[in-house]
């Protein structure tokens, strides 16, 4: 990590992104255990976890603060 600050609230905001990442497949995975879900809802839940998922890539290669 780098010392300045800058490089700490890249991480953090890394942190925030993974875990908004996380919560999406989550959400995904737990709504198609309980029951089946219609083409729109399934397309909805990829779309969200996609979104999250370039937010993240996008701030590493801004930021190279990856793990």
């Amino acid at each position: 990590m780098r010392g300045d600050s800058n490089g700490v609230l890249s991480c953090l905001e890394r942190e925030r992104l993974e875990e908004e990442l996380s919560e999406a497949r989550s959400r995904g995975r737990n709504l198609s255990r309980l029951r089946n879900l219609t083409p729109f809802e399934r397309a909805a839940l990829e779309g969200r976890e996609q979104a999250a998922q370039t937010r993240l890539q996008d701030h590493d290669e801004e930021h190279g603060c990856q793990r």
